[in-house]
């Protein structure tokens, strides 16, 4: 097993609190109080929430007929080593940016061929619109969304070629808003990877070099779940 060594821990994590964006139609952050510390002796909180609120693990079961559950994924696929597209320029000119093969390839010209087992993260600077819905979702007057993400043919070349095991966004999915057909998830979870979307403070990351560390809720029969993400620098 190789041996990891870091100077600093990032956490990749938004608070999961009432009122944060979520997919449409998914269930809203709920929290209500069940116990309190002045009355009962301790603080109890009951909480209500979607699978996929925020900062959030997809599993192959999102999309895929017989995918892998959350119970199913190996412990060993939750560490992992992170390579990071910086893309806020190109997202802050044209909401609807895809990352493209000539991306990839411009990123290995640079730091060399992503390696094996990776995650590839996207930073986008979409964490900034976090506290607001429908500029995180990029909700324009008639409803549709906006927000980068992985392209169709640079998906197939990591997952297909570069065999990564998971891609990961600050957006609301890893998937441009336009592609209404989910085709990065399809090739991904399809390939028995998974998805972290809603990271954040991607930009404290190098392009390559960190490790990331997964804490996902082992839920039986779960297609996804809220995740605390740590980056070792």
């Amino acid at each position: 097993m190789p041996t990891i060594s870091y100077s600093r821990v990032v956490d990749l994590t938004h608070a999961l609190v009432p009122g944060i964006p979520v997919w449409p139609g998914d269930p809203a952050v709920e929290r209500k109080s069940v116990a309190r510390r002045d009355r009962d002796g301790y603080n109890l909180h009951a909480l209500s929430l979607g699978e996929h609120s925020g900062t959030h693990l997809g599993a192959p079961a999102h999309m895929v007929p017989e995918g892998r559950m959350m119970h199913e994924i190996p412990t060993g696929d939750l560490v992992l080593p992170a390579i990071v597209f910086d893309v806020r320029r190109e997202a802050e000119a044209w909401p609807d940016f895809q990352l493209r093969t000539e991306h990839v390839e411009a990123w290995e010209r640079l730091h060399g061929t992503i390696p094996e087992g990776s995650v590839a993260l996207l930073c986008t600077g979409w964490q900034s619109r976090w506290r607001q819905e429908s500029a995180y979702l990029g909700r324009d007057a008639i409803g549709n969304l906006h927000f980068p993400g992985f392209g169709t043919d640079a998906t197939a070349l990591m997952v297909q070629q570069r065999r990564v095991k998971a891609l990961g966004t600050d957006t609301a999915g890893i998937d441009p808003a336009v592609d209404r057909t989910f085709s990065a998830n399809r090739i991904l979870l399809g390939a028995g990877g998974f998805h972290l979307e809603c990271l954040a403070n991607l930009d404290q990351l190098p392009p390559k070099g960190a490790t990331l560390v997964v804490g996902a809720l082992k839920i039986a029969g779960g297609s996804g779940s809220p995740v605390r993400v740590l980056a070792l620098v």
